[in-house]
């Protein structure tokens, strides 16, 4: 029990009787294996040794070893998010506890279900400052869905198991258990608990009220403008919620928009698809969202980056608001009708009662002819050039050559992300991986990994900048080391590119610590590391050099060289409304209106 010496033979396992004790290390990974878990990203220390040393004896689970704890958060990020299973980490106490903050508070904004173990000093050093001591439940408190410190072996059992439902149950997220290391040798006896007993005190509704999908029902169906904005949570919901959300549009004839993170549950190839909406949205889409007279709101939770400045928000539309967390609804944006549940439950409700009530399909042809209106700016548009490459061909240039395999695309976070979400269509849910709501720079190359660790033999591309892929670059030696063949696809402007827009449109260009002036020889960096390096420099090798990198069975990274002070638009300055949109072509004519000029 607690409180008795380390046993440094490995496992402790007492018979008592008929009974069998286990190592609170081994009741560890008996519950791990019995949760179906197949894949750990962890970093050994002294903390999580006696796990480690569990983790040595059996089989049934594969270890995968991070170069920094942070990565390993965003590998299982990357794991849950392509797969749809949770993504499980081991890190140490201290320096390995807190260096996946970054990645817990990423997977709470983001409602990605990870499960991370923290180890911890023993029990009796709790308080005193010890070596590698941090208050692990304090400091991670506020970007978790739950956490646990667990003092008792006989708990254990029960509180991996209840982790995992928290984490995958209702809106996912992350889920931490800090264990200190006294706990891990001491012994007790593991049974894994039933279904009735472990999940009494957290059961989110998932199945909306009848009488308000009714309601929601009849709001869509007297609706003239009526707009699907879709999010996360349709993603989330699994694969049957994105063939429900198809269906949904086809019965109603309403076109469709999405948010950053809920790329791909709708296909892009799709008459009805406007695009992504928001600071980078396309025109039609914003446009759209504000003159509609209905907004079904189907997983999303009216971020300020969609919504612009809130009191000119679609000031003439009601509004129903569809999402597993209750607490979304009414957070910033007032709902007609509430709908709590999960997405892809109620959108089977009212297609059901759609079908029921309402056989034929809306006329929304005067609907649809505005919405053409507003395509035709032709918002995407950027100018073409012989000289240079132009990020955003580069991006079209890698979807063309890759759209067949359907490939899983990462991003790091900055200009290169948002020419991603605009240019690569994605037909299909879990292929597009991304940080939406904290904007982690860093985040796609571990996530990039642990998706190609869950799809094995899936194409993985990391889509980068040359200042956020030096984040987290250590975590190309676990792709070396694991024979991950991802690529990197950096689009180098030698600028924190984002950061430096937003220095040219509102500080006059006044482009203070924006510049990288000490950038590495990123051929000669994947050459270090193990893998393949490749430089694009101008227009014409552009498709020679993608064909070259795709042509590799081991890990690549690109260096494409674009030019320096390209822009991303549309943009929706801070502060505006959803539709004070500054276009590529006014940028380029110098031709934006007054009330524009001014936002910037």
């Amino acid at each position: 029990m607690i409180g008795e010496p380390p046993n440094p033979g490995g496992l402790v396992c007492k018979v008592s009787g008929m009974i069998v004790e286990k190592s609170g290390a081994d009741i560890l990974i008996e519950a791990l294996c019995d949760l179906g878990v197949e894949v750990v990203f962890g970093y050994p220390g002294g903390a999580v040794l006696p796990i480690y040393d569990a983790l040595f004896q059996q089989k049934r689970i594969r270890h995968v070893l991070v170069r920094q704890e942070g990565g390993a958060a965003h590998a299982a990020e990357g794991y849950a998010r392509s797969t749809g299973k949770p993504g499980v980490v081991l890190v140490t106490s201290g320096p390995g506890a807190t260096n996946v903050v970054t990645g817990l508070a990423d997977a709470l904004m983001d409602s990605i279900p990870i499960v991370v173990i923290t180890g911890q000093v023993a029990t009796h050093l709790i308080g005193t400052d010890a070596f590698q001591e941090a208050d692990t439940v304090g400091i991670t408190r506020h970007c978790t869905k739950h956490n646990y410190l667990v003092k008792d072996p006989a708990k254990l059992g029960d509180i991996v198991h209840e982790a995992f439902h928290i984490a995958t149950s209702g809106r996912p997220g992350p889920v931490v258990i800090d264990l200190p290391k006294d706990v891990q040798v001491a012994t007790a006896v593991y049974r894994r608990p039933s279904e009735t007993t472990l999940h009494k005190n957290y059961k989110p509704q998932v199945k909306a009220e009848t009488a308000l999908i009714e309601q929601a029902v009849e709001m869509l169906g007297r609706a003239e403008r009526p707009i699907l904005y879709t999010g996360g949570g349709v993603i989330n919901s699994g694969p049957a919620a994105s063939q429900l959300l198809r269906e949904l549009a086809r019965i109603t004839g309403a076109p469709v928009t999405s948010t950053l993170m809920g790329l791909g549950a709708f296909p892009a190839s799709s008459e009805q698809w406007l695009g992504m909406l928001g600071m980078h949205g396309t025109y039609e889409a914003n446009m759209a969202m504000n003159e509609a007279d209905l907004i079904l709101n189907l997983g999303a939770r009216f971020d300020d980056r969609v919504t612009g400045r809130l009191d000119a928000f679609s000031p003439r539309s009601k509004r129903i608001h569809v999402d597993i967390d209750r607490s979304s609804i009414n957070k910033t944006v007032r709902a007609d009708l509430g709908l709590v549940g999960d997405v892809g439950r109620v959108m089977e409700d009212l297609i059901r009662i759609w079908k029921a009530r309402s056989p034929t399909q809306p006329d929304l042809k005067a609907w649809w002819k505005k919405i053409e209106g507003w395509r035709d700016k032709k918002s995407l548009a950027f100018p073409p050039s012989k000289r240079e490459i132009m990020p955003q061909h580069a991006i079209r240039a890698l979807w063309e050559a890759t759209r067949i395999k359907k490939p899983i695309i990462t991003t790091e976070v900055g200009q290169h992300q948002m020419w991603a979400a605009q240019h690569f269509d994605f037909e299909q849910p879990n292929k597009w991986l991304t940080s939406g709501g904290l904007g982690t720079m860093g985040y796609g190359l571990p996530a990039a990994i642990g998706a190609q660790i869950g799809n094995p033999n899936a194409l993985v591309i990391d889509i980068a900048g040359e200042a956020s892929i030096l984040m987290n670059i250590q975590e190309m030696a676990t792709a070396t080391q694991y024979r991950l063949p991802v690529k990197v696809f950096i689009l180098n402007n030698e600028y924190m590119g984002m950061v430096r827009q937003w220095q040219e449109l509102t500080y006059s260009s006044r482009y203070s610590e924006s510049y990288s002036e000490a950038l590495p020889d990123f051929v000669a960096l994947a050459e270090a590391f193990g893998w393949k390096g490749l430089r694009i420099e101008n227009p014409d090798a552009l498709d020679g050099g993608i064909a070259e990198m795709l042509a590799h069975d081991g890990p690549v990274m690109v260096d494409c060289r674009v030019a320096k002070l390209a822009n991303c638009f549309p943009m929706i300055p801070s502060g505006a409304a959803h539709t004070d949109m500054i276009l590529q072509a006014e940028e380029v004519s110098g031709e934006m209106d007054d009330e524009a000029k001014a936002l910037v």
